[in-house]
């Protein structure tokens, strides 16, 4: 009998030290929602994730009928079909910004993390890629002393995007100066202290930072 087959209702496809499946499993977990995770290997994938994700790719949710990859569409979907605590904001101007600060961890960080998390390719090349994130994040610590979470008073999908990655800051090999990042690193206490985060930890996620 497949996986699929023999699951419930809703079943998530999460590569356990991936930060997009992090970022989900972070709002299946604030949402409390109730799913079987299925661990994937990257190097070797489940024959029904092929089945219904033409990209064989992760994250990948199952919700009865409907499958979702991508992990930003996958969260925007979680949080209307759970819609309690919501986790974007309700007028349309601030999701939109919300939506875009998202696009701009993707173009920013995410890519470069992606590299550093393989770390197969030239050194030269990874090398640039962390200088660049190093400096990216730094450039962004002053906003973390505006508000009590990512440019905003409330828990949003922002954090969900945001927070994992900085988890992996050690294993990416990335130091941050202490004086010029305090209120970065407060901030990052204090998610990594969350509840629902730490309900989303992996056992990989959690030697990261051992």
């Amino acid at each position: 009998m497949s996986v699929v087959t023999r699951r419930s209702s809703m079943t998530f496809f999460s590569d356990p030290r991936d930060h997009y499946s992090h970022r989900v499993r972070m709002v299946l977990a604030e949402k409390g929602v109730t799913v079987d995770i299925v661990d994937v290997d990257p190097d070797n994938k489940p024959e029904d994730l092929a089945e219904i994700n033409p990209y064989n790719s992760v994250p990948t949710l199952l919700d009865r009928d409907l499958v979702l990859y991508e992990s930003a569409v996958i969260m925007e979907y979680l949080d209307e079909r759970f819609p309690h605590p919501p986790l974007l904001p309700v007028y349309p101007v601030a999701r939109a910004q919300s939506r875009l600060l998202i696009h701009r961890i993707e173009k920013d960080w995410s890519h470069r993390v992606d590299l550093l998390m393989i770390g197969k390719g030239r050194e030269t090349v990874l090398t640039r890629a962390r200088t660049e994130l190093r400096e990216s994040i730094i450039s962004v610590a002053p906003v973390f002393a505006e508000k009590p979470f990512f440019m905003s008073d409330e828990f949003t999908l922002v954090d969900c995007c945001v927070t994992p990655i900085l988890w992996r800051l050690k294993v990416l090999d990335i130091k941050l100066p202490e004086r010029s990042t305090k209120a970065m690193q407060k901030y990052m206490q204090s998610m990594f202290e969350r509840p629902s985060f730490r309900e989303s930890l992996t056992e990989a996620e959690l030697e990261m930072r051992e």
